[in-house]
């Protein structure tokens, strides 16, 4: 039983844990009060600024898994 219960908690994602609700939370409040803050700069018709915004944060987050991680120190042949 008690094994059942550590490999529950090993496979359990960031995301689902504590931390990672609270994490969550964090990101939904600040990026409302960005939004907020800055409202009249995205309802002015800048919207080519907002999508060059989007892309460079998609760019950054997609293309990290090409690289094969950080910190290997296996030399290719």
């Amino acid at each position: 039983m008690e094994e059942m219960r550590k490999e529950k908690n090993q496979s359990s994602s960031f995301w689902s844990s504590k931390a990672g609700r609270v994490a969550l939370a964090f990101l939904i409040i600040v990026g409302l009060l960005l939004a907020y803050e800055h409202r009249i700069h995205l309802f002015t018709g800048n919207g080519l600024l907002v999508l060059l915004l989007f892309a460079c944060v998609g760019v950054h987050l997609f293309m990290h898994g090409g690289h094969g991680g950080h910190g290997s120190n296996t030399e290719r042949e």
